[in-house]
């Protein structure tokens, strides 16, 4: 079986914050739900609690890769969408390279700025259009698998082009199942981001960044009290001062290993001086004031399953765009200068 491409899909419009307000992030962060009536949404991304954190709702298609269920593992039949700039996106990203899928999962990339509309497929630099289906926005594929459907466009999704619809909008299923299910096919088979003797302790430690680095920028970010900031943003850093001292004597999280814990950590600290330190003040202190933290950024971004998914024109426009309640006018600022390329202790 071979993917059956359109030739010339369409693309969506562009992007326009004037017909279209920007994309909501829930109560207090964008246009209210009848000034979105018609708009292309109905719901927000997040809720909030009574003290102003904002909660993330559950992901709806949770459909995994089982060669006993309706979505078995096969070449030329799954499809990605995703964009560079989320970090959601951006694990499944890694975990393909690594393992050689490239030519067993198909790809397609939505554009980075967003209006009320959501993800939109458009040309540009490192934007696909969608082959497979023709969508021009990616709500069309939440659509077909759920007509009428209300609630928060996410990426990434994975897609499935035989029933065509989602297999699985649930982020941490969807890399597990690429770094295990299409060993037969990838390139790298025997690569194993997940080990049976260290999936407790890898689990423990994937909550614990979870909850307080990948999703406490967030809550940090989009905090809507001094209160619910500063305690999300505390928890940041008590984490990270906590991963500095556990990579002090070691090369990966896990030791001599790359595992998925070290791509579920390092798609935030790729973002984090670039973005989160400013856009969500997270400013306690930079990834580039950790020794070790720093270092091991730098080796992971070296090798080229990780720095060649990192677009960092998509991360900066993506947040600094389209989350006007934070920045208004949408001028993308020219950030640090980071030394992504300088030696590392851990070596090249």
């Amino acid at each position: 079986m071979t993917f059956q491409l359109i030739d010339n899909p369409p693309e969506a419009s562009a992007t326009d914050f004037e017909a279209y307000p920007a994309y909501s992030l829930g109560p207090g962060h964008g246009p209210s739900a009848p000034e979105r009536a018609g708009k292309g949404r109905s719901a927000g991304v997040f809720a909030f609690t009574a003290d102003g954190t904002p909660i993330r709702p559950p992901y709806p298609f949770q459909g995994r890769i089982d060669p006993a269920g309706p979505f078995p593992p096969a070449p030329d039949r799954y499809v990605l969408y995703v964009s560079y700039a989320c970090p959601w996106a951006h694990r499944q990203l890694i975990v393909r390279e690594l393992k050689g899928l490239q030519d067993v999962i198909g790809l397609a990339v939505v554009d980075p700025v967003r209006d009320s509309r959501g993800w939109a497929f458009r040309s540009g630099p490192d934007l696909t259009r969608d082959s497979y289906n023709g969508f021009e926005f990616l709500r069309q594929a939440y659509d077909a698998t759920e007509p009428g459907y209300p609630g928060h466009i996410s990426v990434p999704v994975l897609w499935d082009t035989e029933t065509k619809r989602i297999v699985s909008n649930n982020f941490p299923d969807i890399s597990l199942d690429l770094g295990s299910q299409f060993n037969q096919w990838a390139a790298n088979p025997g690569l194993d981001l997940y080990p049976a003797a260290l999936r407790d302790e890898i689990d423990e430690l994937n909550q614990l960044v979870y909850d307080t680095v990948n999703n406490g920028v967030y809550k940090a970010g989009l905090a809507q009290t001094q209160v619910a900031y500063e305690k999300a943003a505390r928890a940041v850093f008590d984490t990270l001062d906590r991963l500095e001292a556990r990579l002090a004597d070691r090369v990966y999280l896990f030791g001599d290993d790359l595992t998925e814990a070290d791509i579920r950590l390092w798609v935030t600290l790729a973002r984090f001086d670039a973005v989160y330190v400013t856009h969500f003040k997270t400013n306690l202190r930079r990834l580039a004031d950790y020794d070790n933290l720093w270092d091991y950024a730098r080796y992971l971004w070296q090798q080229p399953a990780f720095g060649s998914t990192t677009k960092f024109d998509h991360i900066k426009r993506h947040y600094f765009i389209t989350h006007d309640h934070l920045n208004p006018r949408r001028i993308v600022p020219i950030g640090f200068e980071s030394a992504w390329s300088a030696p590392t202790r851990r070596g090249a």
